[in-house]
């Protein structure tokens, strides 16, 4: 395995755990929060810069349902993350000499809002390459021979984090967060720090569950209709 394909990995790990981090504000303060949003966004800098090639294949893309779906998560994650981008400038308390007349009130719900969708879109966002993530974890750990039980274990890991997900978009008021409505219904870090990133991790990982199983499924559906179209073409009529 390419040592620069495993970089850009640790690279991408580092900016998802920067995005997480990013998000607990009341735990750590201004300055950490903006220094780790910066080092985020270098990160994603890089991943643009290493995927570069990607972008001129858009046009020359097939049209298939799973092509046209990644093209539209990607550029919808591109939306959000320059929404986050500037908004981030403008509340910057780095900057807030230079951007305070702009940085009021709902400048900071659009921040919120953008680092929330954020959130959902990269998780969709990997789901759709998680086959490829897979496939490095195998290669790492050595297994190269498919097993029953290890899947059947998998799975069921994934539904339970699944339904944990479901009950921490309940308890961090994720679905006000990305309709952008007024809450003060924020998480007490004094009780917890570990049970916000769990909540956090649980919630990307019910859209990574969903989206990587629609996907699946979908894969599998067409495949059936393809084939039951050769069966109908191979039968006589009559």
């Amino acid at each position: 395995m390419s040592p620069i394909f495993l970089t850009r990995l640790v690279f991408d790990l580092i900016a998802a755990g920067l995005l997480l981090f990013s998000f607990s504000y009341w735990w750590l303060g201004n300055v950490a929060h903006e220094l780790a949003g910066t080092a985020m966004f270098l990160l994603v800098i890089v991943h643009n810069a290493f995927n570069r090639r990607w972008y001129g294949t858009v046009p020359k893309a097939r049209r298939e349902a799973r092509g046209l779906f990644n093209i539209v998560v990607t550029f919808l994650l591109l939306v959000a993350m320059l929404a986050l981008l500037v908004s981030s400038v403008l509340i910057s308390n780095a900057l807030s000499g230079i951007m305070s007349a702009y940085g009021g009130f709902t400048v900071r719900q659009i921040h919120t809002l953008a680092a929330y969708w954020v959130l959902v879109i990269v998780s969709v966002h990997v789901a759709l390459r998680w086959p490829m993530l897979m496939d490095v974890a195998r290669k790492l750990t050595g297994i190269t021979q498919p097993s029953a039980l290890r899947t059947l274990v998998l799975r069921a890991v994934a539904v339970l984090i699944a339904i944990y997900g479901v009950w921490s978009s309940f308890e961090l008021a994720i679905g006000t967060k990305l309709s952008m409505q007024t809450t003060l219904d924020w998480w007490n870090f004094e009780e917890s720090v570990a049970g916000f990133f769990v909540h956090c991790i649980s919630i990307a990982g019910l859209y990574i569950v969903l989206t990587f199983y629609a996907m699946k499924w979908i894969h599998v559906r067409k495949r059936g209709n393809t084939h039951a179209d050769r069966q109908a073409r191979v039968l006589p009529n009559g």
